[in-house]
């Protein structure tokens, strides 16, 4: 189920987690995650767009943020992309609003 998430980020619980859209921004000068724009969170990663090291980059940027494992995040669409939906296992659509409030 898609719903909008705090400060109109995209949230959809599905079996087992929830799927977040996210705006990545690779070569940044460090890896971080800053406030939602457009629907999506906004991860800065220092990793080029080569070679999948910036989705690499950030899936462990993600789990950092949520607190949870690397192995339970994963990208579910936007290989190529700037704008990505990326899988949280095991988590809640609660978990994520509250990341999202820190923010």
């Amino acid at each position: 189920m898609k719903e909008e998430g705090p400060r109109g980020v995209e949230v959809s619980r599905v079996p087992g987690g929830v799927i977040v859209s996210v705006r990545v921004q690779p070569r940044a000068s460090r890896s971080r995650v800053e406030a939602p724009r457009d629907g999506a969170v906004v991860v800065r990663v220092t990793a080029p767009p080569v070679e999948g090291e910036a989705n690499r980059a950030l899936l462990e940027t993600v789990a950092e943020w949520l607190g949870v494992r690397k192995s339970q995040v994963s990208l579910t669409a936007g290989q190529t992309s700037r704008h990505k939906r990326v899988l949280v296992a095991g988590v809640d659509p609660e978990t994520v609003r509250r990341a999202v409030e820190r923010l």
